[in-house]
């Protein structure tokens, strides 16, 4: 059965403080982020999902990217333990919820750390990006978690971005998609499709042949719809500025625990 439900998480007053590694910083409108998250879960709404609202961490500037606080698998629930220590306070608030709705919620720990930003899905393969904010304990903490699903994760290199799912992401089909110059070893997936741009990289599974992704990247948008996808297309430009992206906002949760 198909729970069309997803965690989102308002930004916060601090988010222009949020951290940036691969990029330069640049100034954040916290006031134009806030009305294009609004639109974003608008879209999600209009795309017949019901979002769940984790409590807000006002003093964690980056909580408003929850992707990177749970890894969900089936009805499992892997509470992340984040690369960087600024981030490890907003996972408790997302274990509490998740445990209160059912699903059967466990966490990595010390010294494993893992971004759910990291973690790409399809099938029954988990790639986890190693080598960012992941490390190896993060990757075989989850692996053993996932265990019991028999799913297959795979360590993929990552040197270039932030996170895995800041250069690939997955097409419904299975075909991952990505900006060339900063993937770094595209033969890792059996099916890759190099896109014109870099938000080109970034898609969120709405269901059927319907994706999200950001408007910055026309010509992506162009070349998925002529691959018969129906695209919605949001706004994210403030949240760009803090390497995030329309995969960062949400956590889907596609099973009834």
């Amino acid at each position: 059965m198909l729970d069309r439900r997803a965690l989102v998480r308002r930004p916060s007053s601090r988010l222009a403080e949020g951290l940036v590694t691969h990029i330069e910083r640049q100034p954040v409108d916290v006031a134009l982020a806030m009305r294009q998250w609004e639109a974003y879960v608008a879209a999600l709404h209009d795309a017949g999902w019901t979002t769940v609202d984790v409590s807000p961490v006002e003093d964690c500037p980056d909580s408003v990217f929850v992707e990177d606080t749970v890894v969900m698998y089936g009805d499992r629930a892997v509470i992340t333990r984040p690369g960087a220590d600024e981030r490890k306070a907003e996972t408790a608030a997302v274990a509490s919820l998740l445990g209160d709705l059912g699903y059967d919620v466990v966490s990595i720990e010390a010294p494993g750390t893992l971004d759910g930003g990291d973690v790409l899905k399809h099938e029954g393969t988990v790639w986890v990006g190693l080598g960012g904010r992941t490390n190896q304990s993060g990757v075989e903490q989850l692996a053993a978690f996932l265990e019991p699903y028999d799913a297959r994760v795979v360590a993929v290199p990552l040197t270039k971005v932030l996170h895995l799912k800041s250069a690939v992401t997955a097409l419904p089909d299975g075909t991952v998609v990505g900006y060339g110059p900063l993937v770094d070893d595209p033969t890792v997936w059996p099916s890759f499709l190099p896109v014109p741009e870099e938000s080109g990289s970034h898609v969120v599974l709405l269901g059927d042949d319907r994706v999200l992704m950001s408007a910055d990247a026309p010509r992506s948008q162009a070349l998925f719809e002529q691959r018969g996808l129906d695209v919605v297309a949001v706004d994210i430009s403030e949240f760009i500025k803090l390497e995030g992206c329309v995969t960062c906002l949400s956590v889907r949760l596609r099973h009834t625990p």
